[in-house]
């Protein structure tokens, strides 16, 4: 059944780390969101929860352009075969062990 499409797996997380989204963080998102076969996105949200800006999680360039500072609001979005696990390790990354940085 070609054309079928996976739903999206999304989550909400908190950047809690005091460097906010910089350089190294970035290249550890990258790493991971290339270990998946899905398509990976991650949205800055705005104190409303709306987004702001979506860029792909397995580009350096796009990641760095979010300027997401400690306490930002971002939603993962994945869709594809390994969607549910890309999210969840994405999350615990990024909220769980906050980059190794604290």
């Amino acid at each position: 059944m070609s054309g079928i499409r996976n739903k999206p797996v999304m989550a909400e997380v908190v950047l809690k780390n005091k460097l906010g989204l910089h350089a190294r963080p970035c290249t550890m998102i990258v790493s991971l969101a290339r270990n998946f076969g899905s398509e990976i996105y991650i949205e800055k949200l705005d104190e409303n929860g709306k987004p702001v800006m979506k860029v792909n999680a397995k580009s350096l360039f796009a990641l760095l352009t979010l300027t997401a500072p400690q306490g930002t609001r971002l939603r993962i979005i994945a869709e594809g075969p390994d969607a549910k696990d890309a999210v969840e390790a994405l999350v615990k990354l990024i909220e769980v062990e906050q980059f190794n940085e604290d």
